[in-house]
């Protein structure tokens, strides 16, 4: 059985054919492809990641935490670009990393194996779609949640242009830095944290957990027992414009944000910008244990 976890996800794109194959015949480039996986899967192994998907074209490995990723991330642009040269061409690879949510992930010993999914690991693919070839590409929520001596295996600066701004958080080019910074620039992270209060839990989102779960699914975050929750109810994520709560579930999620009216959410998203109360699946006016209340502190 899986579940879902915040992890942070490693996916590594090594295509040999192409113009790679037109420029080097097909057997010389399927074999630096092959190079190129060889050594990422040892970058992998020795920051203790575990890999989803190992394939011809592509590798997907995931992280407990996001220093691991990152290091591993570097770790292996670095021996790949050691390898022989190809004459002139570029080695076949591309890294994507983001952290969010992971599903697939095989559960104990003797687990089914299944398709890794969730925002985690589309991100990261997207990340490494965008890529140049020997390129590495990190999200600003993986770097967020990484201490300060791995910031400095990034760029300082998020990378700008249109096709940038477009995305939902700032990108970051591995590898890439000039000088020693040590932390984010102000204007790519929000000094605010979003309090949770349910029952007697307190949980924020913050830099250091930017992703929280919510559902009946006692591997949530945020665990609720109405039965009219869904398992896998809803998310909230610390984004650039703010704390937005995403919503997955058969009934909705219904939004008291303070001096507004109720608002029920489903399969849409809201912004959390003032305090206010939520209920998964029932009213937030409702008087219901499972409430869960919110602020911005």
């Amino acid at each position: 059985m899986s579940e879902r976890k915040n992890l942070c996800v490693l996916v590594a794109l090594h295509h040999w054919d192409g113009a790679l194959a037109d420029r080097l015949g097909e057997e010389e480039a399927r074999h630096a492809a092959e190079r190129c996986a060889n050594r990422i899967e040892r970058a992998i192994a020795a920051q203790g990641g575990r890999i989803l998907t190992s394939e011809p074209a592509q590798t997907v490995a995931v992280f407990d935490r996001s220093d691991a990723g990152i290091q591993a991330a570097s770790d292996a642009q670095q021996r790949i670009r050691n390898l022989p040269p190809l004459r002139g061409a570029h080695q076949p690879v591309r890294l994507g990393l983001h952290y969010g949510i992971v599903e697939g992930e095989a559960n104990g010993v003797g687990a089914e194996r299944v398709e890794p999914g969730g925002d985690g690991v589309q991100r990261a693919r997207q990340l490494a779609g965008l890529c140049e070839p020997e390129q590495g590409l990190v999200s600003g929520t993986a770097v967020m949640v990484a201490s300060s001596a791995t910031r400095a295996l990034v760029g300082a600066q998020p990378l700008s242009g249109p096709q940038w701004a477009s995305l939902e958080w700032p990108v970051y080019a591995l590898g890439h830095r000039s000088g020693l910074v040590t932390s984010i620039p102000g204007a790519a992270r929000l000094s605010t944290r979003l309090r949770l209060r349910h029952q007697a839990d307190v949980l924020f989102v913050e830099e250091l957990r930017p992703v929280l779960l919510l559902g009946r699914e006692l591997a949530n975050d945020v665990s609720i027992m109405d039965p009219r929750a869904s398992r896998q109810h809803a998310r909230i994520e610390r984004r650039r414009e703010g704390f937005v709560l995403f919503d997955h579930s058969t009934n909705g999620t219904y939004v008291a944000i303070e001096g507004q009216p109720e608002r029920h959410i489903k399969q849409d998203h809201i912004v959390l910008n003032r305090p206010g109360r939520l209920g998964c699946g029932f009213s937030a006016d409702e008087v219901e244990r499972d409430l869960v209340f919110f602020d911005i502190v």
